[in-house]
């Protein structure tokens, strides 16, 4: 995914199937500097983390 898109997706009241390695996932936020998303699983909403944009995938 490129952050265009990224930041849309995070800004978006509308959900989107976004994954990252194959689970699902909502970007909180995109940071363009660094290139990457912080992000949380759908199953487990505690477990935040940065992931490179680039290994996002839009379903």
């Amino acid at each position: 995914m490129n952050i265009g898109r990224a930041k849309e997706i995070a800004d978006s009241m509308e959900m989107f199937q976004v994954t990252f390695e194959g689970t699902p996932v909502i970007i909180q936020h995109v940071n363009e500097k660094s290139g990457t998303a912080r992000v949380y699983s759908k199953t487990n909403p505690e477990e935040e983390k940065d992931v490179p944009v680039l290994n996002l995938i839009e379903e």
